[in-house]
């Protein structure tokens, strides 16, 4: 029912506005009767002579003019145009109802009268101008209904550039986790293999959705912090806790991943580095937490932090006003605070 009220809602919406304005002026001249027995054939007749007209006189601005010449600025002529065929159709009401209510012989005085002719007039003319701003109501909610599209479109089209640039960045990363592992003749090799097919499942096809379940995305992290272990040899003191409920909590994806990655490949450089990462769910927010101390020598990828620019645009996409987001840097530390709120 929704739908077919959404699809044909135009016509509707016309629809109710001449049921509403005939039933009115039935409702009118059968006040004015002056015997107490309503001559209903009459009033109806009475009605079909004002209201065709009327409604010729309404679709034609609507259809023709309008359209013709609004759009291409010729206003005057608009103008022109529409007072011939006011003038028009508004003769024709009237000469028609001389007609076949009176039949020219006079007897229905009102019909004749300056008063009647001006009612007409202003009648049509009114009649014609709201039906015209419906028109442009139409066309005003068409247009923000396509502005809205667009927008929509445009923020999905740059969520999915954004996406793009991050995901080859963890492949990449991962591949050379893989590397080093294959080269050193790990046994671990075949352990990263199963994890960073899991990895590449996720961001393959779960990413895609504009929403995944958290423990999805806390899987991944997880994942990831393994191959970390693994790289580094537990040379590195790394912690990640969750607290809360995160089964019922959903997230834009591959959002968190990039402030834990910035950890490791920022700070965690030699023995006695540290990475501390936590999650804490609570109803209706999320507050993810990362730390790590600074490499005594600063690394040399991707200082211009397009990692950090392209998360920092997709939280704006994803949660505008949903979210804080600070980063504290001090000679030692690196902490960032994601705080992400759920309506």
């Amino acid at each position: 029912m929704d739908s077919f009220t959404h699809r044909h809602r135009i016509f509707l919406l016309h629809a109710a506005f001449w049921t509403v304005y005939i039933s009115f002026f039935i409702y009118a001249r059968s006040s004015f009767q002056q015997s107490p027995d309503i001559n209903w054939p009459r009033i109806f007749n009475i009605a079909a002579i004002h209201i065709l007209p009327a409604m010729a006189l309404a679709y034609v601005t609507y259809f023709f003019l309008l359209p013709r010449y609004l759009s291409k600025k010729k206003v005057v002529l608009l103008i022109v145009i529409f007072m011939a065929a006011l003038a028009l159709f508004a003769y024709t009401r009237i000469i028609l109802e001389r007609y076949l209510i009176d039949n020219f012989e006079g007897k229905e005085e009102y019909l004749y009268r300056t008063r009647f002719v001006v009612q007409t007039f202003f009648s049509y003319l009114s009649i014609a101008l709201f039906v015209s701003l419906l028109r442009f109501a139409v066309d005003w909610l068409e247009l923000q209904t396509s502005r809205k599209e667009m927008e929509k479109e445009k923020l999905t089209a740059e969520l999915n550039f954004l996406k793009a640039q991050v995901n080859p960045h963890f492949l990449f990363n991962t591949l050379n986790n893989l590397y080093y592992l294959a080269y050193s003749k790990s046994e671990n090799t075949t352990e990263v293999i199963e994890k960073l097919s899991a990895m590449m499942r996720y961001m393959i096809y779960d990413s895609n959705y504009a929403l995944v379940q958290l423990n999805k995305e806390i899987d991944y992290m997880q994942n990831y912090i393994s191959l970390e272990k693994l790289r580094l040899n537990d040379k590195v003191k790394i912690n990640f806790s969750i607290e809360g409920e995160t089964d019922s909590v959903r997230i834009v994806p591959l959002v968190l991943i990039t402030f834990l990655e910035n950890a490791f490949k920022h700070g965690a450089s030699n023995s006695g580095s540290w990475v501390e990462a936590s999650l804490q769910c609570a109803p209706q927010q999320l507050l993810f937490q990362v730390a790590n101390n600074k490499a005594s020598r600063p690394t040399t990828e991707e200082k211009s932090g397009i990692g950090l620019q392209n998360v920092r645009r997709r939280l704006e996409l994803s949660y505008p006003g949903q979210y804080t987001l600070e980063i504290n840097e001090s000679p030692t530390e690196f902490r960032v605070r994601l705080a992400i709120t759920f309506v």
